[in-house]
């Protein structure tokens, strides 16, 4: 069998009995539950509530993906953030993912989810929710959309600006490296960075894009930023109905192309994962997927998931604190930084002559 059409096979959903057993954990509580799913929908998972512990949403976890054997390039130990940046100055890693999740984010003035006292959920206790993450539920967003247009206000694309981290995925891309970018984050700034719709992945969804509820006519962003800073809820001009941006709520099922390249895995030959705490799941388990032979680099303010604890996997390399420091040493170390910095400062520049909002 062609070796493509192999790898397609083993990155697929299974789609066979109704007894399939999937395990889903809370990010809140770390419950877990396993839950057949039916035929019909094996192959697409959604975000589902199934912790009796705390009520929140939780999310499925990827089935697991067989690894095929394959040795490291040329033998060499990869135990360091400089072997790291060795393997790509010399060539040997030319397809390179990358995982990137709010903490690239918060540098450019975005507040992150969890984070005690300044997170976007403790910010949201004034609204009456009953759980914070009530504000990304699709039943409570029927409900009452207005709590959820009160937080898409602060998260608006277009208030913010890329930074170094989004400039360096960039030059990823710029020199041919990037395989693709799977992000969680729904602020656009991989989009505003530069980063072709072709090699990123929104897992949880984007503003840039909304669909009417009722109607499912669609819209851009810019239809509906008005009435989002305005403080109005946005509605169909055709139908009347709430024109909801088009983000993952708990409730929903993710975007298809989040499973299309799902073959990217085991064709990688590093996984760079930045800012994230590989706590919501099927994102997390994202991780997993590369081949045990391949180099996974961790720029992170902690230790999050199996990376550098996986006895099996000899070449996770941690670059722990904050974000953008780690990787401006990474960019150091690549020869890289002044690049980085010219990408940065020239895209900026273009914002500026659009009228952008200052930098934050």
């Amino acid at each position: 069998m062609h070796f493509v059409t192999c790898l397609r096979i083993l990155c697929t959903a299974p789609r066979r009995t109704a007894s399939l057993q999937v395990q889903y954990t809370c990010s809140r509580c770390q419950h877990f539950q396993a839950k057949p799913v039916s035929e019909t929908n094996a192959g697409r998972w959604s975000l589902r509530k199934t912790s009796r512990n705390c009520g929140v949403s939780c999310l499925p976890m990827l089935p697991p993906v067989r690894h095929m054997a394959s040795g490291k390039s040329n033998g060499e130990k990869v135990e360091t953030l400089q072997d790291v940046a060795r393997l790509i100055l010399d060539g040997q890693c030319r397809q390179i993912l990358v995982m990137a999740g709010a903490g690239i984010s918060t540098p450019s003035g975005i507040p992150d989810f969890r984070s005690a006292g300044s997170g976007l959920y403790d910010s949201l206790r004034p609204l009456g929710l009953p759980y914070p993450e009530a504000v990304f539920d699709i039943q409570y967003f029927a409900h009452d959309p207005k709590p959820f247009f009160a937080v898409a206000r602060r998260l608006c694309p277009g208030s913010w600006r890329p930074n170094y981290t989004h400039y360096f995925a960039r030059l990823l891309h710029d020199k041919g490296l990037l395989l693709r970018l799977y992000t969680q984050n729904i602020d656009g700034l991989e989009r505003r960075a530069g980063i072709p719709p072709e090699r990123l992945v929104e897992a949880h969804g984007t503003f840039a894009t909304a669909t009417c509820t009722a109607c499912r006519q669609r819209y851009g962003w810019d239809q509906l930023r008005d009435d989002v800073l305005q403080g109005r809820v946005p509605l169909c001009p055709h139908c009347a109905g709430v024109v909801k941006p088009d983000i993952v709520f708990f409730g929903e099922e993710l975007p298809l192309n989040f499973y299309r390249h799902l073959i990217d895995f085991p064709l990688a030959d590093l996984l760079i994962i930045l800012g994230t705490s590989l706590e919501v799941q099927p994102f997390a388990s994202l991780s997993e997927l590369v081949r045990r032979s391949v180099p996974r680099l961790l720029i992170n303010q902690d230790a999050v998931g199996s990376l550098c604890r996986d006895p099996t996997r000899s070449s996770d390399v941690a670059e722990l604190g904050d974000v953008v420091r780690g990787v401006k040493r990474f960019t150091d170390l690549l020869g890289w930084s002044g690049e980085v910095s010219q990408l940065l400062s020239r895209e900026h520049h273009k914002l500026e002559n659009v009228g952008e909002p200052a930098s934050h």
